[in-house]
């Protein structure tokens, strides 16, 4: 997904907050959404009367078939589009097409600036909302510094591998100190090896400021690590078929717990889990 078409949903100015409070209280809130693209030849329905809700503070996951609309509930979270049924909410008032200033991103590629250093790359949300340009130096610098990237805040993104640009991408969403956090496969062009640290990473990152983070990922070993719940979405027009919560004993690999979740995930997405043949 390019980063430039909805960066400035991050970085831009207050979304509207004067009506449609919900019920259901704050945090993130899906309300019988259906969804369908309009085009010259026809509509396409994506999601059809999905619920669920991502309360303050936790990581909900979502995973499902390709194709199913995982990308377009994040759309519909960022106020870049509105549902075609149904109603969505962020800490208890409806979203509209608009820039939310609680909201930060972070996208299958890293959508880094070429032309900026990463320092100025992880600043420039900050910037564009008004900070001083030393302000948000320091933030890019204190931010890079968690994320382990202390000492290249003067390199550019193509001096990076590719772990360490997701890393700029994910520091340039956390600098903002986001309150809702939308994450969208932001591991998924990285090697196995650097997939898992980053998830350590980002795990201990969450943990900071305890965003609502919304996190569509096609990896389900990585939402039983990440989530506190895990939304399994039908094929398209996609909708709920379960939602399954994560125990802190279900993130141990090696434990029965995670084997347990792995295997009720995947008999929902209709995986076989048994292989073995005599």
């Amino acid at each position: 997904m390019p980063d430039i078409r909805i960066y400035p949903a991050a970085i831009g100015h207050p979304a509207r907050q004067d009506e449609g409070r919900s019920a259901t209280g704050d945090g993130l809130v899906f309300e019988g959404i259906s969804h369908a693209y309009v085009a010259a030849n026809g509509s396409t329905p994506v999601l059809d009367n999905v619920s669920f809700r991502a309360g303050p503070g936790e990581v909900v996951c979502v995973v499902g078939p390709s194709g199913c609309g995982k990308s377009t509930l994040l759309n519909l979270a960022a106020g870049l589009l509105r549902p075609t049924a149904g109603r969505a909410y962020w800490k208890g008032r409806e979203i509209h097409p608009g820039v939310n200033p609680d909201l930060g991103m972070a996208f299958q590629q890293p959508g880094l600036f070429p032309w900026m250093t990463v320092r100025r790359n992880v600043a420039v949300g900050l910037t564009t909302r008004g900070s001083s340009r030393v302000e948000a130096n320091r933030r890019a610098d204190e931010i890079l510094d968690t994320v382990g990237l202390s000492g290249f805040g003067d390199a550019y993104p193509n001096q990076l591998s590719g772990g360490m640009a997701q890393r700029v991408g994910i520091a340039r969403a956390l600098a903002l100190r986001p309150k809702l956090l939308l994450l969208d496969e932001p591991f998924a062009s990285v090697d196995a090896f650097t997939r898992l640290k980053l998830q350590g990473e980002l795990k201990t990152l969450l943990s900071l400021d305890k965003p609502t983070v919304l996190f569509v990922t096609h990896d389900v070993s990585e939402a039983i690590l990440l989530g506190n719940e895990i939304v399994v979405m039908s094929p398209r027009p996609a909708a709920v078929r379960t939602i399954i919560p994560i125990e802190r004993e279900d993130r141990d690999r090696a434990g029965p717990g995670y084997a347990r979740k792995m295997t009720e995930i995947l008999k929902h997405l209709g995986v076989e889990t048994n292989l073995a043949r005599d």
